[in-house]
C-alpha cells in the first residue's frame, strides 16, 4: 500500500474513533437518565449499579402523570415556548429588516445600543418587569412569559445580518411593480429568509422551553407551572424527598420534544446558520 494511502488510512481510523468515544461520552448521560427513569427506588443508590434493571417499570411515568398531572405542565411548556417564538420570529425579523435595507438617522447609533444591551444579565431587569406585570396583572399567566421575548436583541442581529444578504434590486424591483413594504416583506422577504427563522425558531423554543428563572418568579399556581418547575419543585412534594427515578423521567418526558423537533428541522436548521457564511 501506498505509505501516503497509509497514513491517511491511520489518520482516518484515529479521527473516528475519536469522535466515536466523543460522541459515546456525550449520549451516555442521556441513556443513563432514561435508564435510572425506569428503575426501583432501591436500585438507584446501589453499589453495582446496572444499564438495564431486571426490575424495570413505567412507575414512575404512571405516578408523575396520575398523580402529578405532568400533562398539564407539559402542555404549559408547549403553549409558552410556541406563542413566544412566533412572536419573537415575527418582531426580530422585522426589526432585522428595518436595520439591513432602511436608511435613517441614528441607525448604528441605535444598533449598537441594542447589541449593548446582550451584555446586561437578564437579572437585572427581573424586577422592573416584574412591578410593569404586576401592574397590568400578567402575573401568573402565560403573557407574562411570552411578551419579554418578542423583541430580542440576538434575534434582530441575527436577522438583521442574514436579511443584509438579500440583494436591494430585488426590493427595488417590488417597489416598482407597486408592492408597499408590508407586501415586500411578507413576499420577498419571508420565504427568502425561512432557513434563517428556523435556525432562530429553534434557538428560541429551546430558550423559552428550558427557561426557569423567570417563570419561577412570576408563576405562582402550580397548574401553571412550565416543566422546568414542575422538574425542580414537584418532584419533591410528591415523595416527601428527592427521588430521583422521578426527577429522570421527568426529565426525559421534557427533552423528547426537543429531540423530535430538532431531527424533524435539522436539515433546515444547519442550512440557517452556514446560510450566511456560503452567500
Amino acid at each position: 500500500m501506498n505509505p501516503y494511502k497509509l497514513q491517511q488510512l491511520v489518520t482516518d481510523i484515529l479521527l473516528h474513533g475519536i469522535l466515536i468515544l466523543v460522541s459515546l461520552f456525550m449520549v451516555l448521560p442521556f441513556v443513563w437518565m432514561v435508564s435510572t427513569s425506569f428503575k426501583p427506588e432501591n436500585e438507584v443508590y446501589t453499589t453495582k449499579p446496572t444499564l438495564i434493571s431486571p426490575n424495570s417499570s413505567f412507575y414512575a411515568y404512571e405516578q408523575l402523570i396520575v398523580k402529578q398531572n405532568i400533562l398539564n405542565n407539559l402542555k404549559n411548556s408547549v403553549v409558552v415556548s410556541t406563542l413566544y417564538t412566533l412572536a419573537a420570529l415575527f418582531f426580530c425579523s422585522l426589526g432585522g429588516y428595518g436595520f439591513a435595507k432602511y436608511k435613517f438617522k441614528g441607525k448604528n447609533l441605535l444598533f449598537t445600543l441594542l447589541l449593548g444591551t446582550l451584555v446586561i444579565p437578564p437579572a437585572v431587569g427581573m424586577v422592573p418587569q416584574y412591578v410593569i406585570f404586576l401592574k397590568l396583572g400578567w402575573i401568573d399567566n402565560y403573557w407574562g412569559l411570552i411578551v419579554p421575548g418578542a423583541a430580542n436583541a440576538f434575534g434582530i442581529f441575527f436577522m438583521r445580518q442574514y436579511i443584509s444578504t438579500i440583494h436591494n434590486e430585488l426590493l427595488d424591483a417590488a417597489r416598482i411593480d407597486g408592492a408597499n413594504e408590508f407586501q415586500i416583506y411578507l413576499r420577498i422577504i419571508l420565504p427568502i429568509i425561512v432557513p434563517g427563522l428556523t435556525s432562530l425558531g429553534l434557538i428560541f423554543f429551546m430558550a423559552s422551553w428550558n427557561s426557569y428563572l423567570w417563570p419561577l418568579v412570576l408563576l405562582k399556581n402550580p397548574e401553571n407551572f412550565t416543566l422546568p418547575l414542575m422538574i425542580r419543585m414537584q418532584i419533591h412534594g410528591l415523595t416527601g424527598q428527592t427521588s430521583f427515578p422521578y426527577q429522570m423521567a421527568a426529565s426525559v418526558i421534557s427533552i423528547v420534544p426537543l429531540l423530535v423537533i430538532f431531527i424533524l428541522f435539522q436539515r433546515r436548521f444547519l442550512e440557517g446558520i452556514t446560510a450566511g457564511a456560503i452567500k
